[in-house]
């Protein structure tokens, strides 16, 4: 980047290295001390934040989280969408309480209540007619994927490059430099070469996936309305409903994951910009971080399901040991937690307020963008927004990996933890949730551009 100045950036990222290492004796401490964990944190992701250490915590309520060392932080990450209800709200506090208390129960393997009352809630909100239960949107992705292969008999899907869908296997697949399909960096021994069960296509590129799809093979193009974990991605004009009337030519399903588009209104994707998928997957928000997540089937394709497994074709095996479902899985106390998110938090009347903020968010930092002439963008999805590196905003998630600068991300990201804002760390997201103020949303302007002065003033 021939605007920026490396060793300023260097000499800049040193001093928040110092002092958020100073700040933080506590948060350092526990990190040291980990010696029975893998890699030092409870799962190995928590190492991605910048500083040498992550933050260690201690409470958090709404939009604000309180570290070790007692500093307290706005919270714009919300656990990267899991915490998208806001930390603890009253609704679902009572809910768990009332379910491990009162009632009593946190799984049984038996059904209750809340299940088609949550079941019936989604298909209210996102057009699917029928649902089943997961512990995450990964389940609901690698448990859907077996059942589209049952009923097409087609043995492959198609991703595009750089979606995220939870460790999938079959999704880690991407669109390489020279533009073959190839596994993805960093992809973590996978069992077979994801190159032999998926067709990867750039987002965007409506004539790659036509010639994908020809082939005969594709048993259901996998999605996100809009990429988000390369940064946000926008569907241009059109493509979406490109790529349901090619499936329909080909007889192939569409899939739909709206575990971070849910950003996009009470309906997601699917509901705002009228979508119409054959199975959508979700997880993280739907229980306000308690681990749940849910696969919907339109009514034709649950037909299907269940007509293949009764047919005993195949003698698959959707209750015992198929390779669909897990004894957690539907568990009272989820259960109990989507309902009370779903009819008492992120409700259809919280969105507006949320969309507002963000969109206040974006304005302050495109504002300081303008200011400094900077060749970056930023990009709104509802609730959620993101700044990168490049513009105009990238159309695809090859140009956004290309626009990502892990040191500039460093920097910001520590300048802003320095000053008591939490983005999240695999990206430049900001999410707001029911909690969050405007205040805050002001507060991280005003940080931003003290940093952007710092670098290019």
């Amino acid at each position: 980047m021939d605007y920026l100045n490396r060793q300023k950036l260097a000499e800049l990222s040193q001093n928040e290295r110092s002092h958020y290492e100073q700040a933080h004796p506590a948060s350092k401490a526990l990190h040291a001390g980990a010696n029975h964990l893998l890699a030092r944190v409870p799962m190995t992701w928590m190492n991605k934040w910048a500083g040498g250490f992550p933050l260690g915590f201690s409470e958090a309520h709404g939009a604000l989280v309180t570290d070790l060392d007692g500093h307290e932080l706005i919270d714009f990450a919300l656990g990267d969408t899991g915490a998208m209800a806001g930390h603890s709200p009253t609704a679902l506090f009572e809910a768990m309480s009332e379910r491990i208390g009162t009632k009593g129960g946190v799984t049984t393997m038996l059904p209750n209540e809340d299940a088609e009352w949550v079941a019936k809630e989604l298909t209210r909100r996102f057009g699917l007619a029928q649902w089943s239960f997961t512990l995450s949107a990964t389940d609901a992705n690698r448990w859907l994927l077996r059942l589209v292969r049952m009923v097409t008999q087609r043995p492959k899907i198609l991703v595009f490059s750089y979606s995220y869908h939870g460790s999938v296997d079959e999704t880690f697949v991407v669109v390489d430099e020279q533009g073959r399909p190839s596994s993805r960096p960093g992809n973590v021994a996978p069992a077979v070469d994801p190159t032999t069960t998926t067709r990867v296509v750039e987002f965007n590129d409506l004539a790659a996936l036509e010639r994908e799809l020809s082939y005969g093979d594709v048993a259901a193009v996998l999605t996100e309305p809009a990429l988000t974990n390369i940064g946000i991605v926008l569907p241009e004009p059109g493509f979406l409903e490109g790529v349901r009337a090619l499936c329909d030519a080909t007889g192939t399903l569409l899939i739909l994951d709206e575990t971070h588009t849910f950003s996009a209104g009470p309906g997601g994707a699917t509901q705002r910009w009228n979508l119409r998928p054959d199975a959508l997957t979700i997880g993280k928000s739907l229980g306000g971080g308690v681990p749940c997540g849910a696969y919907g089937l339109s009514q034709e394709l649950a037909d299907r399901v269940l007509a293949a497994v009764a047919s005993g074709a195949d003698l698959a095996d959707i209750v015992d040991v198929g390779g669909v479902g897990g004894t957690l899985a539907g568990n009272a106390l989820s259960l109990a937690a989507m309902r009370a998110v779903l009819g008492n938090v992120l409700t259809d009347e919280a969105f507006g307020p949320m969309e507002d903020l963000a969109r206040t968010f974006a304005a302050d930092v495109q504002a300081s963008i303008d200011a400094f002439e900077l060749p970056w963008s930023i990009t709104q999805l509802g609730a959620r927004c993101e700044y990168r590196f490049a513009s105009p905003a990238p159309r695809n998630g090859g140009q956004s990996l290309k626009s990502a600068d892990v040191e500039l991300e460093d920097y910001l990201h520590l300048y802003c933890v320095n000053r008591g804002i939490l983005l999240t760390p695999f990206h430049n997201m900001a999410l707001m949730c029911p909690a969050t103020t405007a205040e805050q949303v002001a507060r991280h302007g005003v940080v931003f551009n003290e940093a952007l002065r710092a670098l290019f003033g």
